[in-house]
């Protein structure tokens, strides 16, 4: 596991975050917004995460696979 540092340090830069909502055809952009979809990434991201790790568990692997990221991407 992670320590409490490192959980906070890794999160998503904010410049990636306000490129997809300015892609999505927003001209301005406010760092409330920025912030909302970086945490709301990261959420979504981890349950992924979890899930992906849970189906490698399932196979009796260690290492997750592509094919679980997919999986648990459509459940």
């Amino acid at each position: 596991m992670f320590t409490i540092f490192q959980m906070i340090t890794m999160s998503l830069p904010k410049a990636p975050v306000e490129r997809i909502i300015r892609s999505a055809g927003a001209e301005r952009v406010s760092e409330d917004a920025v912030e909302e979809l970086r945490q709301a990434i990261e959420e979504l991201g981890d349950e992924i995460a979890e899930d992906a790790a849970e189906m490698a568990d399932f196979a009796d692997r260690n290492t997750v696979k592509k094919e679980d990221v997919e999986m648990a991407v459509k459940h």
